[in-house]
């Protein structure tokens, strides 16, 4: 899939706190029915926006320690970093239009 990125613990520093460019990272599960549904719209986004945000997917079942790190209680949640802080955030399924009008506000 062009532009979304399967980032674990270990590769999280590098990929998102030290990218260049805004991360949209989307934390999931596999057993997650939300996660299902707001999947393909992250993939889409992607693409869209392919060469200003990066977008990357972290599987929480397989990486404990980034969830804990930043309070991700429920999936799916979506955090935008920016300069490798956390510049908004969205928890639970909402449209793309809420997504896109949080990236366009964060490259803005």
């Amino acid at each position: 899939m062009a532009g979304v990125m399967e980032v674990s613990d270990a590769m999280f520093e590098q990929e998102v706190l030290q990218s260049e460019q805004p991360v949209l990272v989307d934390f999931w599960a596999v057993w997650c029915g939300p996660c299902k549904m707001i999947g393909p719209i992250v993939d889409e986004l992607a693409t869209s926006y392919e060469g200003r945000l990066k977008v990357a997917k972290v599987n929480v079942d397989q990486n404990g320690a980034t969830p804990s790190r930043y309070g991700i209680r429920g999936i799916p949640a979506l955090l935008f970093f920016k300069g490798g802080k956390v510049a908004d955030q969205i928890v639970g399924y909402v449209p793309r239009e809420v997504i896109e009008e949080k990236i366009n506000r964060m490259l803005a």
